[in-house]
């Protein structure tokens, strides 16, 4: 069974690497791509996904995803490989308990034990799923892309094939973020539980040849909570399409109308700050909401919508296409994005992409991807209602400050931030990776 081992990490010896032909630095790659969950429409990973694979097959490089649900949206070039996983997160019955008769594979019960004891089961499973699929196909890659699962068993595909690590930033904030807002000691320590995977990402993350960071500021997070080496990181910015996220001029702006992107109930979003900053706006003006995301039933964002008597002047959307998404930006007179932290922030550059004047907090990575306020973005402190307010207001009343930020904003990311370059640049590191590896081969052969 897997996981003899008290933390479930595989065997040092436990597998020999394949004979390997090792690509040269002109020929295309072989890319496995992993994501143990790819929400298609919300959510970075899914994004991710979706655009930096369709970049790298842009490039001329072959690309497989490995994904668990829910499964990725891809381009027609690329192949989707199901992991299932019990499903026991999925959007219609989260958290439910699955059946005995759904327990199929050594991964399945390693899944079904770690939910039992409160903890986050995904990524661990997942990777064990991903590594018992690579074995069979350890030479029909050059290289294994993961995407953040970090679980024990991605240690084992680097020993028979080499594997490069994107780490968002690093998951530790959001468990500290999360403890923090809780309000009673059991809450508290259901939340530790639940992030207790966060301690095997950083185990593994240590281990790996090369982790891509998204910003310089998730660099430095990550090497002060996870312990990861500086020398093993490398900054690889996240992208967006500027030929889909761009300026409609056909579509007319809506007085009052902000646009922000949240999971509504994580604490890292700052939604709650946001819907309370509204509230105090709407005693001035007339101010209206599209939250790109989900509202839970009953949840502290639905309550606290309630108890601000702003349910007819905020509206969630989810599950729209990029499209529509680019549509409502367009309507809206600003976007803003609260985050109490962000190691890059995708709505963010969408938001500018698309030349919508943006209010942004100064939270993580943000000041460093947004650029300067009052000429790219409208800065505010994050958790601060007053300060998050005031820069709202500040946009609202000045028409000529909405149309200098809207298309600085635009410039900024058209010069810095595209898939296109995001691929080359991920590719780079590829080409880093398989040199490590053909290094050690060369010494051990010696």
């Amino acid at each position: 069974m897997m996981g003899k081992s008290s933390s479930d990490e595989p065997e040092r010896n436990s597998m020999a690497a394949p004979d390997r032909r090792f690509p040269t630095e002109d020929e295309p790659l072989r890319l496995a791509y992993l994501s143990y969950r790819s929400k298609p429409t919300v959510g970075g990973q899914g994004i991710y996904t979706r655009h930096l694979t369709k970049a790298l097959v842009d490039l001329g490089h072959s690309v497989d995803v490995f994904s668990g649900q829910p499964y990725p949206v891809l381009d027609d070039r690329i192949t989707l490989h199901k992991l299932p996983s019990l499903d026991i997160f999925n959007d219609h019955y989260p958290g439910r308990f699955p059946a005995y008769w759904e327990i199929k594979s050594k991964a399945d019960v390693l899944e079904l034990a770690t939910f039992s004891t409160g903890m986050f089961p995904e990524p661990l499973a997942f990777s064990y799923r991903a590594l018992k699929t690579l074995e069979d196909r350890a030479l029909d890659f050059d290289l294994v892309h993961d995407n953040q699962c970090l679980g024990y068993g991605i240690l084992g595909i680097d020993k028979i094939i080499p594997t490069l690590v994107t780490l968002h930033h690093p998951i530790t904030v959001d468990r500290r973020l999360e403890i923090d807002a809780a309000t009673s000691r059991r809450k508290k320590l259901s939340i530790g539980r639940w992030y207790g995977f966060v301690k095997m990402q950083g185990r593994v993350a240590q281990r790996m040849p090369r982790i891509v960071v998204v910003s310089e500021n998730s660099i430095q997070d990550i090497h002060d909570d996870m312990g990861v080496d500086m020398d093993r990181m490398r900054l690889v910015h996240v992208g967006v399409d500027p030929d889909l996220f761009k300026p409609d001029p056909s579509v007319a702006r809506i007085p009052g109308r902000l646009i922000t992107t949240a999971s509504a109930d994580v604490e890292l979003k700052g939604l709650k700050f946001l819907l309370e900053a509204i509230a105090k706006l709407r005693t001035e003006r007339d101010v209206t909401l599209t939250v790109i995301g989900r509202a839970k039933p009953g949840g502290p964002s639905a309550k606290l919508i309630e108890k601000l008597g702003l349910a007819d002047h905020i509206h969630f959307v989810t599950g729209v296409p990029d499209e529509r998404i680019v549509e409502l930006y367009a309507e809206s007179e600003m976007a803003v994005v609260p985050s109490l932290y962000e190691g890059f922030s995708l709505p963010a550059v969408e938001a500018m992409g698309s030349a919508t004047p943006l209010v942004a907090s100064d939270g993580g990575a943000l000041p460093e991807v947004t650029g300067i306020d009052g000429e790219t973005v409208l800065r505010c402190k994050a958790g601060d209602v007053d300060s998050l307010r005031a820069a709202l207001e500040r946009g609202l009343s000045d028409p000529e400050l909405r149309a200098k930020i809207g298309p600085a904003g635009r410039q900024r990311v058209s010069e810095l931030y595209t898939w296109r370059q995001t691929a080359v640049n991920t590719v780079a590191q590829y080409r880093e990776v398989i040199d490590l590896k053909r290094e050690a081969a060369l010494r051990e052969a010696s």
